[in-house]
Formats: structure tokens, C-alpha cells, sequence
């Protein structure tokens, strides 16, 4: 089936709902597909083969008409029904866009050496490896001892796109709401604790927040969404540094009498042996 756009039915999703989603997307080029991404462990583990380590699967929050697809592909869950699954095929256009041969560029091998990213000690250039270049993020096609060509285009540019798409419900609580914007923009939700009374928003942040540069990034996102979705007065967060406090050792008690060790008894050196 398709997501109806119109008239909208009281179980259609409308543009600016968070909801929770199951999804699988594919890329496909010259009768092949490639998985783009997918909620569904099952489906990455026969795609992939091997999962990386640390990746998490299940159905994830999503803001509809957000950001997380191409419009052309955000545009297809508006209207879609609650609990019933839809498949949709996309032009590039609907989806990364047409490959654009100006965003091939040429670089001398002198300034891809100056990048951060080729300063560390596990740094290492080949064919496929993800460079950011004045802001840009390109792959690298070719190389030679002086060359290297990036391309900057998005990986699944000028790839018709598949999708498979399941809204399974409605995120209408407004300390749920908070969580699934956090999952949205940084991830992590169950480490946040949040806390509304008289519609003020109150986020408690855990330590993995208080030094990573990714929070400092999202933070704003964060904010600023909270305020189009929620309206609330104002938005707090409570960082908490406790100081360690040592732990208090009792003094040893003295031993009882009965415990004390008993006295060696006298001893007396042996008198020298006179000489004959």
C-alpha cells in the first residue's frame, strides 16, 4: 500500500509528529541492492554478514518530515497509517540527488597530509577513505604519490532507493517527547533524566555529556526542538559533579588483657668460658 496525503484520517501521521518507526532502506544500481540502513537486526545480519560492534537496532524515534531521510523520502510517511506497512521506490532526485560531476575534486597529496585526520598515528589512505576537507566530506576515489581525487557527492547519489516503512505508534507524552528529541539529535535517552512541572522542561545530563564534543554540537538541536514541539516557558539543564568523599577507617581497638601476647620469659647471656 501507499500512505494516503489526503483527506487526513485521525490514524494518519501528519508532518511534525514524533513517532516510532521500523524502516529498511536500500540502494539500487546495475540489479544490485545495497542496505543503506535498516531498525531490523535480522535484516542487517543477512545484508552485512558481520555487524559492527557497538551497533544497536529496534525501532527508533523519528520527527516526520525531519531530517533524517531526503525530504523526498520524509514526504512519504506524511499520512501514513499507524501500524500498517508501506513500500515506496524513489528517484535519485527523490532521494540523494543526481551525481554532480563538479563535486569530483582534484588534491595535492601535500594537503591531504596536513589534515588532522592523516596526523594520527592509525591514520591510513586508500581508496574508500572518508576525509574532511574544508568542511566537506568526500571519499577518496583514486590516488597517486602526488594526487588525490574526492569525491564529494552524498555515497547513494544518482542510486534509485527503496524503502520499506512502518509507523508502530504515536509519541504523545511530553516527558517522552524530550527523550525521543534527545535520541533524535545525540542518541542515549535512557541517560537522561527529564523532568517537567508547571511545562518547565528539566534535563538532567549524565556524565558521558559533560565532555563530549557531540553534545556540545547537539545541544542547541536539542533546545531548539523542544521549544517548536513543546512551547514550554523555558528549558533547563542540570549538570551534577559529585565530589568523591573517602571513605572513614575505623581505628584499630586496643587488644583485652586476655588477648595480649604472653611476655617471653628472661633470658640471660652465658657467662664467657675462662681461659685455661
Amino acid at each position: 500500500m501507499t500512505p494516503h496525503s489526503t483527506p487526513a484520517s485521525p490514524e494518519a501521521v501528519q508532518d511534525g509528529e514524533l513517532v516510532r518507526i521500523e524502516f529498511e532502506l536500500w540502494a539500487e544500481s546495475g540489479g544490485q541492492s545495497e542496505l543503506i540502513g535498516t531498525t531490523k537486526e535480522e535484516v542487517a545480519q543477512k545484508a552485512l554478514g558481520e555487524i559492527p560492534s557497538g551497533r544497536r537496532f529496534g525501532p527508533r524515534a523519528h520527527l516526520v518530515g525531519g531530517e533524517f531521510f531526503p525530504s523526498g523520502i520524509e514526504q512519504s510517511l506524511v499520512g501514513a497509517k499507524v501500524g500498517e506497512e508501506f513500500s515506496k521506490e524513489f528517484s535519485a532526485q527523490e532521494a540523494f540527488g543526481e551525481r554532480d560531476p563538479k563535486l569530483i575534486e582534484l588534491f595535492a597529496m601535500r594537503e591531504i597530509e596536513r589534515l588532522p585526520e592523516m596526523r594520527r598515528e592509525d591514520a591510513h589512505l586508500d581508496i574508500g577513505t572518508i576525509l574532511t576537507i574544508r568542511g566537506r566530506q568526500g571519499r577518496v576515489t583514486t590516488l597517486t604519490q602526488a594526487r588525490v581525487r574526492v569525491d564529494f557527492n552524498p555515497p547513494h547519489a544518482g542510486r534509485k532507493v527503496r524503502g520499506t516503512f512502518k509507523v508502530l505508534s504515536r509519541i504523545t507524552e511530553p516527558a517522552e517527547k524530550v527523550h525521543a528529541i534527545i535520541e533524535i539529535e545525540y542518541g542515549h535517552p535512557e541517560e537522561f533524566h527529564v523532568e517537567i512541572r508547571d511545562h518547565v522542561v528539566t534535563v538532567k545530563v549524565p556524565d558521558r555529556t559533560k565532555f563530549d564534543p557531540a553534545w556540545f554540537t547537539e545541544k542547541p538541536r536539542v533546545v531548539d526542538r523542544i521549544r517548536t514541539i513543546l512551547h514550554p516557558p523555558s528549558v533547563r539543564f542540570i549538570e551534577e559533579y559529585v565530589t568523591p568523599i573517602a571513605e572513614k577507617t575505623e581505628p584499630a581497638a586496643a587488644p583485652s588483657a586476655s588477648e595480649k601476647a604472653p611476655e617471653a620469659p628472661a633470658t640471660t647471656s652465658p657467662a664467657p668460658a675462662k681461659k685455661a
